[in-house]
């Protein structure tokens, strides 16, 4: 439901009009009802969390939606600008992304009254997991079919984000290509520059094959730590979830 409520809001604040390739919420209801509809599912979800009466739960996902509101926050500075730096990037990506997937791991360790130390390394687990995710996501922006991926390929750079792909591009990048960039990041659209022309300069300078084997690393990480547990249906679903966020092609 956190989870939901993130995306609803997203979408008003990024004036998206479709989601996974079908209208967005705040094109068919309005910024209103969906600002709205949002804390709704926030306050629901905190509801739910509260039937569990453990203050530990309550900690975590407090802690996870403020994280969650500073990483949207620290994408909105991002947005238009060339010069985001790897660290940047990452900080993103921590708060908003990976630190939900931690979480997610941590309550199920807790509601299944796992110990301190299962507990955080289920987290660590699965926050490599979610760095892996969305570094893939950030490829798949670039490189999907339009029809499996359920939206516009090249949307993020569209709308004025600068992700890991084109940051590793960007590094080697002349002068006129980083212009190139730039014509996009302020017209919105790929009609000065076209996509390919992006896509060209990010797969010459290796902006995907890096990123996809800084993705392999980190779930190469996850799949150490959960190599670690007991061998169960449960352990063994997590490792093929580890293969599949690497592997999926939306």
């Amino acid at each position: 439901m956190i989870h939901t409520a993130t995306l609803v809001h997203d979408d008003v604040i990024d004036m998206a009009k479709t989601r996974r390739g079908r209208p967005s919420p705040n094109a068919i209801w309005g910024n209103h009802t969906c600002v709205l509809s949002g804390d709704w599912l926030y306050m629901q979800a905190f509801q739910i969390a509260l039937r569990q009466r453990n203050f530990h739960i309550l900690d975590l996902l407090i802690a996870l939606t403020q994280l969650m509101v500073e990483g949207e926050l620290l994408q909105l500075e991002c947005i238009g600008k060339i010069n985001v730096s790897e660290a940047d990037y990452m900080e993103l990506v921590d708060r908003k992304t990976a630190s939900l997937f931690s979480a997610c791991a941590r309550l199920g360790a807790i509601t299944g009254g796992a110990g301190e130390s299962v507990e955080t390394r289920l987290g660590e687990f699965a926050w490599n997991l979610g760095i892996a995710f969305q570094l893939v996501d950030d490829v798949l922006d670039f490189t999907a079919n339009e029809k499996v991926l359920g939206k516009p390929v090249g949307s993020d750079l569209r709308e004025g984000k600068v992700t890991l792909p084109l940051i590793y591009a960007l590094e080697a990048a002349s002068a006129a290509e980083r212009q190139s960039v730039d014509a996009v990041l302020q017209d919105g659209n790929y009609e000065r520059v076209s996509l390919r022309q992006i896509l060209d300069l990010v797969g010459r300078h290796r902006g995907f094959d890096r990123v996809r084997e800084r993705a392999e690393a980190f779930t190469d990480k996850a799949r150490e730590i959960i190599a670690e547990f007991p061998e169960s249906p449960y352990q063994r679903a997590l490792t093929a979830l580890t293969d599949l966020v690497t592997d999926r092609d939306h």
